[in-house]
């Protein structure tokens, strides 16, 4: 069973996975519009699929910049 890394940092998530023996694979989304700027160097976790075969696939995020 693979551990819970929703809304976590993905350094963490990764670890937590790779701890666990769960295989992984990444993918990134993007906003469609660039009204608020985003750090790319921080991603989380913001969707979590586990398939068939018992991998995980992460949704990453960058986090939103302070202005």
């Amino acid at each position: 069973m693979a551990p819970d890394v929703l809304g976590r940092p993905v350094e963490e998530a990764v670890k937590l996975l790779s701890d666990a023996g769960v295989k992984y694979v990444t993918e990134l989304t993007r906003p469609t519009k660039h009204f608020f700027p985003v750090d790319d160097a921080k991603l989380y976790v913001v969707r979590a699929v586990t398939c068939p075969d018992a991998s995980c696939r992460l949704t990453l995020a960058a986090k939103q910049k302070k202005q």
